[in-house]
């Protein structure tokens, strides 16, 4: 505890005793002026290395005394290998589904994986996450970066591994690549459902421009109103959730600022929308057009059902862990970003003449 005595004994030993780091293949990489992919294919037998660049990396590995670790090895002996997961615990949908995905997608390959959440202050707690699992081995990390200041920190620090970063519009480095779904097209297809329906009037309930989400999804549906000729209007920033849609809807009734058509960044911010506007009596899809993002579960039983864009959380996973595992094993993969869908139900109608 913070301000308990144990006297003036100097020699206490320290919070956090220092050990001698083992040499990691990044280490083995930097000596041999290569990069970690070239490494990996020395050790995976892979034919697409020259005998001298071959024979100088193993001479550094064999000076250095790095050693493979077991999940390393067991990439060439076809066991079970281990991936580690970062996430900042957040209960929102696309988090949440990301995670479960990952999880579930990397044990039908073989892999096992260790999750550790994080928290703020990140330049603190993600360190030290990264610490843990270079303790344990893993042979890759996934970062579920929904926040901006979670990637800066996950950028500023130290990496020995691959690193995929989840993080929706977020630029690759040369070491710390991103993938994402295309979050920013599933918007652009929101707001471009209800121009083809007849609106002009399209504002936005947007997330939290803390987020990465939050920022493509604004960024999409701006573009597809200047792309169709439109301004864009209203825009409203938000928390995601259900009960700032909820208030938010309501003092736009009040201050008659209601308009046509809107895209709301997620569907439960949709939610509280609707019933907002139920309440005081306006109908949706009638008087008002409504889109929402995401696809929850249960979004077809709203009431109307809601029209929304539906995030894959599977080929998402699939996606990621094989981005990831190319990286690992030093081969070329795809990175283009999975595809949304738009789900169009009934909370979306053509516009009419007020």
């Amino acid at each position: 505890m913070a301000g308990s005595a144990r006297g003036n004994d100097s020699k206490a030993a320290p919070a956090h005793p220092t050990r001698p780091r083992k040499p990691n293949i990044s280490d083995v990489a930097q000596t041999a002026g290569v990069s970690y992919q070239t490494v990996s294919r020395v050790l995976n037998n892979a034919p697409d290395v020259s005998a001298a660049t071959r024979e100088r990396i193993q001479q550094i590995i064999k000076d250095m005394g790095y050693r493979r670790s077991r999940t390393a090895t067991a990439l060439s002996t076809s066991r079970s290998t281990a991936i580690g997961i970062l996430t900042d615990g957040s209960p929102r949908f696309g988090p949440v589904g990301t995670l479960m995905a990952l999880e579930k997608v990397a044990r039908q390959k073989g892999y096992f994986t260790t999750v550790i959440t994080v928290e703020e202050p990140y330049a603190d707690s993600i360190p030290q996450a990264l610490d843990s699992l270079d303790e344990i081995e893993v042979d890759g990390i996934i970062v579920i970066a929904p926040l901006l200041s979670m990637a800066a920190a996950v950028r500023s620090a130290s990496i020995q591994v691959p690193v995929e970063m989840i993080a929706a519009g977020a630029s690759s480095t040369p070491n710390l690549f991103t993938y994402s779904e295309n979050q920013e097209l599933g918007a652009r297809m929101a707001t471009q459902h209800l121009i083809d329906l007849g609106h002009t009037d399209i504002a936005h309930l947007a997330g939290s421009m803390a987020w990465f989400d939050g920022r493509v999804r604004k960024a999409g549906w701006e573009a597809a109103l200047r792309d169709a000729g439109l301004s864009p209007g209203l825009c409203l920033e938000g928390d995601w959730s259900p009960g700032w849609a909820y208030e938010t809807g309501l003092r736009l009734v009040e201050e008659g600022r209601v308009p046509q058509a809107i895209f709301a960044a997620s569907d439960h911010t949709a939610l509280g929308l609707i019933r907002a506007l139920s309440e005081s009596g306006i109908r949706v899809p009638e008087d008002v057009s409504v889109v929402g993002f995401d696809d929850v579960e249960g979004s077809e039983f709203f009431l109307p059902p809601l029209t929304t864009v539906r995030q894959d959380f599977a080929a998402l996973a699939n996606a990621s862990i094989e981005v990831l595992l190319g990286a690992i094993e030093g081969r070329e993969v795809d990175r283009a970003p999975s595809a949304p869908t738009l789900v169009a139900r009934a909370s979306a109608a053509p516009a009419r003449h007020r």
